[in-house]
């Protein structure tokens, strides 16, 4: 191995690494925030309760109506979104938030591996669709892209869109995913996206519903974070000595099996 694809392994790896160290310190913070309000006077409390329940409020009233699954949705209650040859024998399961900085690190390192093996019939991958982000630092970009991907997924053009959105993605604090605009200014990336139906499954929100409940299905999940990555039902993101190259390498030999 060169010098230099040495060197990009390693930095890929502490990019990673960086992310989730990040994603960590993000969620001690929330849970202090958590623990400082606990502590409130009752009055104090109470005003807090009451805002966030007016927000909550807002949330599921922007979400009502009827959960439909887009278009070849898998699985229990048809939250997995496939890709991939069905009768490959390594399944990847990614828990992603399409705001979430560690999922694109994620996606930037193994983006090009995970086409590489699906498209010669080796894996198939399920992708599962969260919200968390929406939940840490507010607004609703992660829903709107999950739905705006979900409508990808309509026109058979869901891996395509998902990487474009991942390649796009704002900084954390941004919530520009949130704009209608934006997704479908994204969506001419795509060939073949930019259609009658795309736009109108965008803009009405069709498969809000369906994204609440896969973000209420990770929650239930009792995931660490985003990204959580499964091959074949075993936990690899955590690993800090995964790679592109050993992940194909697993693949393969899980392949053979």
């Amino acid at each position: 191995m060169s010098e230099k694809n040495r060197e990009g392994k390693r930095t890929a790896r502490d990019r990673l690494a960086e992310e989730r160290q990040k994603q960590k310190a993000a969620e001690k913070r929330r849970r202090a925030l958590i623990v400082s309000a606990s502590v409130l006077g009752v009055l104090g409390l109470a005003a807090v309760i009451g805002v966030a329940a007016a927000n909550a409020g807002k949330d599921d009233a922007d979400t009502a109506g009827p959960v439909v699954a887009p278009s070849g949705a898998k699985g229990e209650d048809s939250l997995v979104i496939p890709v991939g040859d069905v009768g490959a024998k390594p399944t990847l399961t990614v828990w992603e938030d399409f705001r979430c900085p560690a999922c694109k690190s994620f996606e930037d390192a193994y983006r090009s591996t995970i086409h590489e093996l699906t498209e010669a019939g080796k894996l198939k991958v399920e992708y599962h669709l969260a919200t968390l982000i929406d939940g840490n630092m507010g607004g609703s970009g992660s829903r709107k892209a999950a739905n705006a991907a979900a409508c990808a997924q309509n026109e058979g053009r869901f891996p395509a869109y998902h990487d474009v959105l991942f390649e796009n993605q704002p900084a954390e604090t941004n919530d520009d995913f949130a704009s209608d605009a934006k997704l479908l200014d994204l969506a001419r990336k795509v060939d073949g996206l930019d259609t009658s139906a795309f736009r109108t499954c965008v803009k009405d929100g069709t498969h809000d519903s369906w994204v609440v409940k896969s973000n209420e299905a990770f929650q239930k999940g009792g995931f660490g974070g985003t990204p959580s990555v499964f091959l074949n039902g075993a936990s690899i993101y955590p690993d800090q000595t995964m790679t592109p190259a050993k992940l194909k390498q697993m693949v393969e030999e899980k392949a053979k099996e």
